[in-house]
């Protein structure tokens, strides 16, 4: 057997192991999407006696969706809503922000720095519950979705900085200079150079928060109390019943919800990944 032909064979052997790979992860990956549709097709006996596999078309329970959309219709707006607002807003304060510590030298701007790091190691969520409830409660927010905004807008920011701050100064400083030399200002520099190269990395940060703000389960629960004020995890932990479950229209309401994440994801996966990989190649 020559060298070429059992170099071929090695390649070869490494490419199926690589699809054998894949194909494991993305078996385990999309397992539970094909359980819930399995599931919402049926009543309870039929998920009883055989909860893997479709039954007859004949049988299959499309009822169940329509009371999984009734149940999650209004908290898909609610969670839409407060998660796009708070991104908004958390990227209108956070791009600034990197901005200035980026590309700005004056008095104290590494202890600002720093001092926002910190916070980072701040204690959060559960440990601070008691003293965010008595905050919203004192400024007049409880059983309002603003609370929800402002809460996961500034929850955001510290990373957001973080990693903006890093990205913008590695832009050449040439560029920004000619732009000061055309008569551009900050806000013209922001929107032309930095927004622009920054693009990927801020549509990473982007996706990140909203999936933080869209799973948000302590807080709303606290925070709101009108049913329709509630977010898509709060009313399916709700829909899940405390003596009886039916199985079908909980995993309907499941994959209803489900779905705004997998279109956002689709739409946006090779954004996410090219800012992930935006810096490997810097420096």
């Amino acid at each position: 057997m020559s060298a070429a032909s059992a170099l071929a064979a090695r390649r070869a052997r490494g490419e199926w192991i690589k699809h054998l790979v894949v194909w494991f992860v993305l078996f385990f990956a999309l397992i539970p999407l094909y359980l819930m549709l399995v599931v919402s097709l049926k009543d309870n006996d039929q998920f009883y006696a055989n909860p893997w596999f479709f039954d007859a078309p004949a049988q299959w329970r499309w009822t169940n969706w329509s009371l999984g959309w009734g149940a999650v219709r209004d908290s898909l707006a609610n969670s839409i809503t407060t998660s796009f607002a708070a991104v908004l807003l958390c990227l209108a304060v956070a791009i600034p922000t990197s901005y200035v510590l980026a590309r700005y030298r004056f008095p104290g701007r590494e202890l600002v720095f720093y001092a926002l790091m910190v916070t980072m190691f701040l204690p959060s969520g559960a440990a601070t519950l008691v003293t965010t409830f008595m905050l919203i409660k004192d400024i007049g927010l409880m059983n309002n979705l603003l609370a929800l905004i402002l809460l996961g807008a500034v929850g955001g920011q510290v990373v957001c900085v973080f990693i903006l701050r890093q990205f913008i100064e590695e832009i050449p400083k040439e560029l920004f200079e000619s732009a000061q030399i055309d008569g551009a200002g900050h806000l013209r520099q922001m929107a032309t150079i930095v927004l622009p190269l920054s693009g990927p990395i801020i549509g990473t940060l982007a996706i990140m928060q909203f999936l933080g703000n869209w799973n948000q389960l302590m807080l709303p629960l606290i925070l709101l109390r009108d049913n329709e004020l509630l977010t898509v995890p709060v009313q399916l932990m709700r829909f899940d019943g405390e003596y009886v479950k039916f199985w079908g229209p909980m995993m309907a309401g499941f994959l209803i919800s489900s779905l705004p994440l997998i279109v956002l994801f689709l739409f946006t996966m090779r954004l996410f990944v090219r800012g992930l990989t935006a810096g490997a190649v810097k420096g």
